[in-house]
């Protein structure tokens, strides 16, 4: 399975939303936080909360739901 660019992702409750939908959708995914108790979150202020990979094939939907889910948050 061949992994796109990594979308990032701002926090853990748009991780566990986006994660919940893409489950649903039967999308194949990883979440992966930038959590690092070594260096004290510094990852996270630097890079966003986490990422989120995906197939190649998957990234325009996945995309599209991260937009819909960050819309209706304004």
């Amino acid at each position: 399975m061949k992994k796109d660019e990594s979308i990032i992702l701002n926090d853990q409750s748009e991780a566990a939303l986006i994660g919940s939908i893409l489950m649903e959708e039967d999308i194949p995914h990883y979440i992966r936080s930038y959590a690092d108790a070594a260096y004290d979150g510094i990852h996270q202020i630097q890079m966003g909360w986490g990422r989120v990979e995906n197939p190649l094939e998957y990234r325009d939907r996945v995309l599209d739901i991260l937009k819909g889910l960050r819309e209706s948050e304004v």
